[in-house]
């Protein structure tokens, strides 16, 4: 499917509306300047198989690069508009890409980058004017609109968040069908699981340069809905969302949650969320009391699944099975979960270790690097691949996560899940942001440090650190409590949530 087909049927209703400005693109307007994009692709001499970077903020725009890309057998490699120019050009050099688009609101970025791609043969920019780049209107309005006898099916082509080391090119095959074709996983997924349609009015709050704010609108887009599109997340600014547009399905990672319980209840309670029906989560694992306070919030509507961008496998829950299951993240219904040890030997039920899931084929290479492809299989299984996340399966065959295999701590030889810590001090009034990771100690080998933003109106200091540990050590066992807390006014994280704890644990490493 793709948005042509909802063209025809439904011309003028909305495929994206923007939150703020109330900006909207139909599927007409869609279908054909994603259309004439795509021949103009074409007629730059872009083939199948070819890399589009795009270089924007969250607009309307973004989609009709997306499926110009899409429907020309080509890849899309979405950038991500926090890094640097010379992170950005690393990436749309390493991605081979022969075009690039970028959006006028980040001029200065993209000016640094131009003169830095010199493989790239075309460069446009839309939303206003940016020296080194084509005005993206002008060349649409030339563009050919003769719709081509063959649209290839494409795909994106994603790079992993960069949190240590740099970023990895996520290059999956690419689809043996044309783009209207059924076919598409997800898109699939979302309408057998969470009721995704042509009814769906679907807020997605996070960049669109992230694997699931991307894919997620994208599969709305193949079934007809309509997608509101954040600017930017904005607590209140969401709820209003939700009212204002009717919404039905959203999603959200855990950050997110914790920002809007901490509004005022009167502004919670101002606005109308009962048309929503489904809100999702995901990318970073969610603290049980946050989650349960949304629950009691929104409604049993929370959706959970547990995936990654390489597309190994996932796993889902929803709130009625995880209030009998707090913690979990659910069972697989994409791939099968296995559980091994170090040697790779498959544990029982209970016992941790690295998740891997289990499918008929892995089906994405890292781009350029095949040491790192096979890094992340199995030894003695082909099909079995792993993101070096730990956890374990109870009795039931619910997937329990406890932490990155790099961030657990080894004080005195056992092992504590930092994960575990940080969620139990999330709900903490006087935090607004938490991370937990061992530091060097001459006795145990590791301690535990907690480093917290507090949340407005705390004052950190003394008084506060020592009641944050009295809070932990009520709370979780005392050997897993953090030794000491230190405060900072921002952690680093990325724009999609999750915490770069390695920059933190690289500011206490001894040299």
């Amino acid at each position: 499917m793709y948005p042509g087909i909802h063209a025809a049927a439904n011309p003028d209703k909305p495929a994206l509306i923007m939150a703020g400005s109330g900006e909207r693109l139909t599927y007409r307007e869609l279908d054909d300047r994603s259309l004439r994009l795509a021949n103009l692709l074409r007629s730059a001499g872009l083939a199948k198989g070819t890399v589009v970077a795009l270089l924007t903020d969250n607009s309307v725009h973004a989609y009709e690069v997306y499926w110009a890309a899409v429907r020309s057998g080509m890849y899309l490699c979405a950038v991500n508009n926090h890094l640097q120019a010379a992170e950005v050009a690393y990436i749309v050099n390493d991605s081979g890409a022969s075009a690039l688009v970028v959006s006028a609101a980040l001029e200065d970025l993209a000016e640094e980058v131009a003169g830095q791609v010199p493989g790239v043969r075309l460069r446009m920019a839309y939303g206003g004017e940016v020296r080194g780049y084509e005005d993206y209107e002008q060349a649409l309005a030339a563009a050919s609109t003769e719709v081509p006898a063959v649209q290839p099916r494409g795909a994106d082509l994603l790079y992993s968040s960069g949190t240590t080391g740099r970023p990895k090119g996520i290059k999956p095959r690419l689809p043996d069908r044309e783009v209207h074709e059924p076919g598409d996983t997800l898109a699939e997924v979302l309408r057998a699981m969470y009721g995704f349609g042509e009814d769906t009015v679907y807020l997605s709050p996070a960049p669109v340069y992230h694997a699931a704010p991307l894919r997620y609108c994208a599969s709305v887009h193949m079934l007809g809905g309509t997608v509101v599109m954040m600017e930017r997340f904005d607590a209140e600014g969401a709820l209003r969302a939700i009212e204002r547009h009717g919404v039905t399905h959203s999603q959200w990672v855990p950050t997110m949650f914790i920002r809007m319980l901490k509004l005022e209840p009167a502004i919670r309670r101002r606005y109308d969320l009962s048309s929503h029906r489904v809100a999702v989560h995901a990318a970073a694992p969610c603290p049980i009391e946050v989650k349960r306070q949304m629950i009691e919030w929104w409604g049993p509507i929370l959706r959970e699944y547990y995936a990654a961008t390489e597309g190994i496998g996932m796993t889902m829950i929803d709130s009625v099975q995880w209030l009998e299951k707090p913690g979990s993240v659910g069972v697989a219904v994409l791939g099968e979960v296995r559980i091994c040890d170090d040697e790779g030997r498959v544990l029982p039920p209970g016992e941790v270790g690295t998740i891997y899931f289990e499918r008929d084929e892995i089906l994405f290479e890292y781009l350029g690097d095949p040491d790192q492809t096979r890094s992340v299989k199995h030894d003695a299984h082909e099909n079995w691949a792993t993101m070096s996340d730990l956890g374990y399966l109870d009795e039931d065959g619910y997937l329990f996560l406890t932490d990155r295999k790099a961030f657990v701590i080894i004080s005195g030889g056992v092992n504590i899940y930092p994960q575990e810590v940080e969620n139990v001090l999330a709900p903490h009034p006087a935090i607004l942001d938490v991370a937990v990771f061992g530091v060097p100690d001459d006795e145990m080998g590791e301690s535990v440090k907690a480093v917290v933003q507090p949340a407005p109106g705390a004052e950190p200091g003394p008084k506060l650190e020592q009641e944050i540990l009295a809070y932990a050590r009520e709370r979780v066992a005392h050997y897993k409590a953090p030794r000491s807390v230190d405060f900072l006014d921002e952690l680093p994280r990325t724009p999609t949530g999750k915490l770069v704890k390695g920059k933190l644990k690289a500011r206490y490493a001894r040299p």
